[in-house]
C-alpha cells in the first residue's frame, strides 16, 4: 500500500480497473466448470470423513494417556475436512460447480444442510456480500463498527498497523475475543446476523420474513429449514441411538471446528489494515472485490480447504469460476493487479490474534477508510 503514514486515507489512489480488463487476462478454461471434477472433490472429502471417522472407532483401545490426543487429532482433522465440505457447497451457491443450476442447488442443499447452514437463506446474503463487498453501507458481513458506534469518540485514533503498548497487557481479552468469534460467531450470524449491517441485525436467516430477505425468497427458506430440520433429526436419532456424547465427540465438536474455520477464514480475508472500506460516492465492484486478501495456511490446509483463502481475490473478482482454476487465474491477476494484490503467508493463528487486537473500527466519517485502533503506538506490525 506504499509508505505507512497517520492517515492512510490521504493520498490513497483508488484502483481504475474494469471488469473486462481483468478477464482478459485469465486464460478462457479457468471459467469452465466441469461437473464430474467437481463431484470428484465431494467424493475425495467424503471419503475422508469416512476414514477419519472410522479410525476414530478404535481410539477407545489406545492407552487412557493417549485417547485425549486421539480424540484432538480426530477433531482439528474432521472439522478441516468437513471445512472442504462446505467450501464445496459454497461453489454450489456461486454457480462454480456446475453448469446446471439444479445440480448446484440440489447439491449445494444436501452438503450445507448436514452442517446445520439454511442453504438458500445463506445463498442470498452471501450473493449480496459479493456485490457489496466493503461498501460501508451496503456489505452485508463482517460490516466495521464505526468509532462512535463503540462509543470511542474523543479517544486517540491510530492506523491499525501500529502496534500499541495498551493492548498487549491484556492478550487474555483478545484469546477470548478471538475464541468467541471464532467458535459461536458463525451460529451466532445465521441466527442474529451477528457482524452483518445495522439495518438487518437481529434478523436471522431461518425466518422467511426477516428484513434481509424478499417475498419471492420465502419457500426457499422454507426448504433451507427443512433441510436443517432433517439433519437436527439425524442427530437426534443418532443420539439415541449411541448416546450424546458419543455424537457430541463424533459431530458435535467437528462441527464447532468447522465454525471456527468459516468465521477465521471469512474474518481474515475481509480484515487487514491494507484493506480500504468505501462509502457509496468512492466504492465500485471491481475496488470491492480488491479489498480483500489472499491467505497462504501452508499446502496441507491449501488443498483440504480447497484453496478459498488463498485466491479469495480471484474469487470476489470471478465467483463463478471453479476453485480448480483460481489458482491458475491468480497468477496471471497479480501480473495486472500490481500493488493492488494483497497477500499474507503468515500463521494464521497468529494473524487472528493480531487482526482482532489491531483492526478495531473505523472513522465515522470518510469516502475511503481503513481499520483504525486507540492504542498508543510504537511499532509497525504485519498482518
Amino acid at each position: 500500500m506504499g509508505a505507512k503514514q497517520a492517515n492512510p486515507e490521504e493520498g490513497y489512489e483508488l484502483s481504475n480497473f474494469t471488469i473486462k480488463e481483468l478477464r482478459s487476462c485469465v486464460p478462457k478454461h479457468c471459467f469452465e466448470r466441469d461437473t464430474l471434477r467437481s463431484f470428484s472433490y465431494v467424493v475425495y472429502d467424503l471419503c475422508g470423513i469416512a476414514f477419519l471417522g472410522i479410525c476414530a472407532t478404535y481410539i477407545h483401545h489406545l492407552p487412557l494417556y493417549l485417547r485425549a490426543l486421539a480424540w484432538l487429532a480426530y477433531w482439528v482433522c474432521q472439522g478441516v475436512v468437513c471445512t472442504g465440505i462446505w467450501v464445496l457447497a459454497h461453489e454450489c451457491g456461486h454457480g462454480s460447480f456446475s453448469d446446471s443450476k439444479t445440480v448446484n442447488n440440489v447439491t449445494g442443499w444436501v452438503l450445507h444442510s448436514a452442517l446445520l447452514v439454511p442453504y438458500y437463506s445463506w445463498r442470498r446474503t452471501h450473493s449480496q456480500h459479493h456485490k457489496n463487498a466493503n461498501n460501508i453501507n451496503r456489505d452485508e458481513v463482517f460490516v466495521p463498527r464505526t468509532k462512535s458506534a463503540l462509543g470511542l469518540q474523543g479517544k486517540s485514533s491510530t492506523p491499525a498497523w501500529v502496534t500499541d503498548s495498551i493492548f498487549e497487557e491484556t492478550p487474555i481479552y483478545v484469546i477470548y475475543q478471538v475464541a468467541a468469534q471464532s467458535l459461536f460467531g458463525w451460529p451466532l450470524y445465521l441466527y442474529r446476523n451477528a457482524s452483518g449491517p445495522k439495518y438487518a441485525r437481529g434478523a436471522s436467516h431461518f425466518n422467511p420474513k426477516a428484513v434481509i430477505f424478499r417475498p419471492h425468497h420465502f419457500w426457499q427458506i422454507v426448504i433451507s429449514d427443512i433441510g436443517v430440520l432433517i439433519t437436527i433429526g439425524a442427530i437426534t436419532y443418532a443420539s439415541w441411538i449411541f448416546s450424546p456424547m458419543t455424537v457430541f465427540f463424533y459431530y458435535g465438536v467437528p462441527y464447532l471446528m468447522v465454525n471456527f474455520w468459516l468465521v477465521t477464514i471469512t474474518f481474515l480475508q475481509h480484515t487487514h489494515a491494507a484493506l480500504p472500506h468505501y462509502d457509496d460516492d468512492s466504492w465500485n465492484f471491481i475496488r470491492g472485490a480488491l479489498s480483500t486478501i489472499d491467505r497462504d495456511f501452508g499446502w496441507i490446509l491449501n488443498i483440504c480447504l480447497h484453496h478459498i483463502h488463498d485466491t479469495h481475490v480471484a474469487h470476489h473478482i470471478f465467483s463463478q469460476m471453479p476453485h480448480y482454476h483460481a489458482e491458475e487465474a491468480t497468477e496471471h491477476l497479480k501480473k495486472v493487479l500490481g500493488k493492488y494484490y494483497h497477500f499474507s503467508d503468515k500463521n494464521p493463528l497468529q494473524s487472528l490474534y493480531d487482526t482482532m487486537k489491531h483492526c478495531q473500527f473505523i472513522e465515522d466519517t470518510g469516502s475511503i477508510r481503513f481499520f483504525r485502533n486507540t492504542s498508543v503506538p510504537t511499532k509497525p506490525y504485519d498482518s
